[in-house]
């Protein structure tokens, strides 16, 4: 199995108890199938047999991806970009009350087309974004007048030099996981703030789709995390987790996707009312919500 990468131990507590839990197609590019393997320790979840970092960039070949193409191709990309300012001032808030900063120096990691870094550049912060995909960093500097650094520069900041570091849906991307781990460790200053959102596979819209739930997006989320995953790969790291925050748009996003990839339809009426249920269990378990941002310090 040439170009793949397999797992022996759980990438993030290193047990050996992992196991088959799901075959997930790709539904954006390949339709190929990939496995979804469980750790019994942690509960982190992680795609197993896993292109290499040098041959993944096929796999992100898609007109459909929005996060590097902005496209709104498509009534769900459409309803995306229609709450796109919503959510960028949600976001903008969440930093603000985190670091207790109204201005500062922002670290925007996997910027896409730069919707976010330009927000926050507009709103006074001195930002820096990284983007490993050359024609996202050229759409955002044409749409979004912002200049994004190749994903390489991350290694090259010096030491305690950011405010904030984001990540808005991108650790479940990033191949060399304790590598990005220790790196965010040694940029982010003492009483800075690192916001890491990704999606959660213990929701009540994963748990609803199964194998058809489209947050799992095989292979290009190489992991798929739990909250106690997170705790503990955060916990390996030297940080601290402050607070837990739900994103209670993706549900409805996310379910959209899922339910179209369920039934071959368009999945608008019972993607919404899966995603409404989803946010209502949701809000007597916030750890039950399709995706969550993770507030984090340096311990």
């Amino acid at each position: 199995m040439q170009n793949l990468h397999h797992y022996s131990h759980c990438p993030v507590c290193n047990s050996t108890r992992i196991e088959k839990s799901l075959l997930v197609k790709d539904h954006s590019v390949s339709s190929e199938e990939f496995e979804v393997w469980t750790c019994g320790d942690c509960s982190f979840r992680f795609t197993q047999d896993i292109p290499l970092q040098e041959s993944i960039g096929a796999y992100y070949q898609s007109a459909n991806y929005i996060s590097h193409t902005n496209t709104s191709k498509g009534l769900i990309n459409q309803l995306y970009h229609s709450i796109r300012t919503i959510t960028l001032r949600q976001k903008r808030h969440l930093l603000q009350s985190s670091t207790g900063l109204s201005t500062g120096t922002l670290l925007d990691i996997g910027a896409g087309t730069g919707a976010f870094a330009a927000f926050m550049k507009q709103s006074g912060w001195r930002v820096t974004g990284v983007e490993p995909d050359q024609d996202a960093r050229k759409r955002a500097s044409e749409m979004n007048n912002i200049s994004l650094l190749p994903s390489t520069h991350l290694f090259e900041f010096p030491e305690e030099s950011f405010d904030c570091i984001t990540m808005w849906h991108v650790l479940e991307h990033v191949h060399d996981l304790h590598r990005y781990m220790k790196q965010l460790h040694k940029l982010l200053k003492p009483t800075g703030r690192l916001l890491i959102a990704v999606p959660n596979y213990q929701s009540s819209d994963a748990s609803h789709y199964k194998e058809n739930w489209a947050a799992y997006d095989v292979p290009r989320h190489l992991y798929h995390f739990s909250p106690a995953a997170m705790k503990t790969l955060l916990k390996n790291q030297q940080f601290r987790l402050s607070a837990i925050k739900p994103m209670w748009f993706d549900s409805f996003y996310v379910s959209m996707l899922s339910e179209k990839y369920k039934t071959g339809k368009s999945g608008l009426v019972g993607g919404a009312f899966q995603g409404w249920i989803s946010n209502w269990k949701a809000l007597f378990n916030k750890e039950r919500c399709s995706s969550l941002i993770y507030v984090i310090q340096k311990t």
